[in-house]
């Protein structure tokens, strides 16, 4: 009796724990990856769009995971106590992105930092938090000003929109 048959079994056995275990370190959820736009797999895949509500994303993952589509978003930086708040509203918007999209919505996405992830529950709540901050953004943009929020002349001077701020630093 030959071993090959053995052989190949145990050697896809093992790469098949060395992939689990690799995909647990990422953050990602069980399931079939939809979507990266890391570049490490292939391609980066063309950005989410919603016209409704006039917003586009890449989220870095998009898992499929018991039948929804689940955003996961990879931070290089240690994690912190709990998810900045700019990193929740953008997760929420690749929900949003998701959601409108794929006509399912999340039940959450995926904060994954260095050393930690977060899993952020996609409510009506937070949903319309961001409804209410991507009105505020429009107004601001079409009020021809936007209020300098920073005291960083080296991020001051790469601002699309330090030609119209009154509040330049450079």
């Amino acid at each position: 009796m030959s071993l090959l048959p053995l052989l190949l079994i145990v050697i896809g056995l093992i790469l098949l724990a060395i992939a689990r275990r690799g995909r647990r370190s990422a953050g990602l959820p069980e399931g079939r990856v939809e979507y990266s736009d890391t570049g490490a797999e292939r391609r980066p895949e063309a950005p989410l769009f919603s016209p409704r509500y006039r917003l586009t994303g890449r989220p870095d993952y998009l898992v499929e995971h018991n039948g929804a589509f689940i955003p996961v978003e990879v931070k290089s930086r240690p994690a912190p106590d709990e998810p900045y708040e700019s990193h929740i509203f953008q997760l929420t918007a690749y929900c949003l992105l998701v959601e409108e999209t794929y006509g399912k919505r999340p039940p959450y996405g995926i904060i994954r930092y260095r050393d930690r992830g977060f899993q952020v529950p996609y409510t009506a709540e937070r949903k319309r938090a961001l409804e209410l901050i991507l009105e505020q953004m429009r107004t601001d943009l079409h009020s021809g000003n936007v209020a300098r929020s920073h005291d960083d002349p080296a991020r001051c001077a790469r601002c699309g929109y330090r030609h119209l701020c009154e509040e330049s630093l450079v």
